[in-house]
């Protein structure tokens, strides 16, 4: 910067220059006009009954699988449903050629009324040796020896009735029916071959049934306790966690309109992801559930009674955690740390920290100073409150 040249220039610079660090004519003053309390918010603290929920990813399988098998082996002459199609349990899939089977009973029929011509002469003997016996015609002996004989041909014929049955049994399993009502997957074995009772070779189709179905899910250890603890405070006013309910989301969003129920949790945690697995059930008539579908499970049914909810504008953060605003009986704010358990729609359940009856600060929060005095409005009441997890 250039230096002033002249006595009179550098006079009038200090001048100026001092002029401006002066403070203003106003600032020596006492402090000018206090500003108004800022307006807030209140309400008064209250315990409710809120309901409580638990949201978790899940998948969904099959209430049913089973293998269908052949019983036993032989040509396979013709399948009977269309592969993928609904079938009913009983209802006739395949058909192995019965030929050999008809023989075979036809053998043990006739191996059985042989038998019990033998056995109907064995007790014609025995009845004339102990008449014969009786007179003293007879020895002991023969008496004995026809008894033994009669009794021997009694046990030929339920051995010969077993075969019979043994024989019309694997005749009937010619005929392999569905197990169960469920979708067919695809044929194993096509028509034609032969096929045997043990390995792939007996393996013919598979059937799953989807209605009902299964959700399968999984939560942790603490929303475990959590559970049982809530359930533990509602008995007897409320159902066993068997007859929790279930509500299932589909990816797009769209809520199914069949609620589940829970009819399994497990005894142990899984070591490996620290959580409790757990099952729901629920029907499928229109199989929009297929196995291996990821949906989202809500449980539902579980009350806690005694809650305090704030609203979430309330709640502020601070260097120490968590805290909101109250007006003690002189009208000023105070800092109330706050410890949070679960969000919900409009704000959070207080876990410790609050109390009813407390006046809280629900808006304006941001203009309340510490210690400072407020100007109060009551909020109306808040009701209907839904948690979310």
């Amino acid at each position: 910067m250039t230096r002033p040249k002249t006595p009179a220039a550098r006079l009038l610079l200090s001048a100026i220059l001092l002029l401006a660090l002066l403070p203003p004519a106003n600032a020596q003053q006492s402090g000018g006009p206090t500003p108004p309390p800022p307006q807030v918010t209140i309400t008064e603290v209250q315990t409710k009954a809120v309901s409580v929920t638990y949201e978790y990813a899940a998948r969904v399988s099959a209430y049913r699988e089973v293998q269908v098998r052949a019983r036993v082996g032989g040509i396979l002459l013709k399948r009977n449903f269309i592969e993928g199609a609904q079938v009913k349990a009983g209802q006739v899939l395949f058909e192995i050629d019965p030929a050999p089977f008809e023989a075979e009973l036809a053998r043990t029929k006739a191996q059985l009324q042989q038998a019990q011509a033998q056995s109907n002469q064995a007790v014609r003997d025995a009845e004339r040796a102990l008449q014969l016996f009786a007179r003293g015609a007879g020895s002991e002996k023969s008496r004995d020896d026809a008894i033994a004989a009669k009794e021997l041909g009694a046990a030929a014929v339920a051995a010969a009735e077993a075969q019979v049955r043994t024989a019309q049994l694997n005749l009937d399993y010619t005929k392999v029916r569905a197990p169960i009502s469920g979708i067919t997957s695809l044929e194993q074995v096509p028509e034609g071959s032969l096929i045997g009772t043990s390995g792939d070779s007996g393996l013919l189709t598979a059937i799953t049934q989807l209605d009902p179905i299964y959700v399968n899910f999984a939560f942790a250890d603490r929303e475990g306790a959590e559970i049982r603890r809530l359930l533990a405070s509602q008995q007897p006013k409320r159902s066993p966690a068997k007859d929790l309910k279930v509500k299932i989301t589909f990816g797009d969003g769209e809520v199914y309109d069949q609620e589940g129920m829970i009819d399994f949790t497990s005894s142990s945690i899984d070591t490996q992801t620290g959580t409790l697995q757990a099952r729901a059930i629920v029907k499928n008539p229109n199989q929009r559930l297929v196995p291996g579908q990821f949906v989202r499970a809500t449980v539902t049914g579980l009350t806690l009674d005694d809650a305090i909810v704030v609203p979430e504008a309330a709640v502020m953060q601070g260097p120490q955690g968590q805290f909101v605003y109250t007006i003690n009986s002189t009208g000023n704010a105070e800092i109330r740390p706050v410890e949070l358990s679960r969000q919900i729609e409009s704000g959070w359940i207080v876990s410790s920290g609050l109390r009813a009856g407390d006046k809280l600060v629900t808006e304006g929060v941001i203009k309340v100073r510490p210690g400072g005095p407020v100007t109060a409005a009551v909020a109306s009441a808040n009701t209907n409150v839904a948690v979310k997890q």
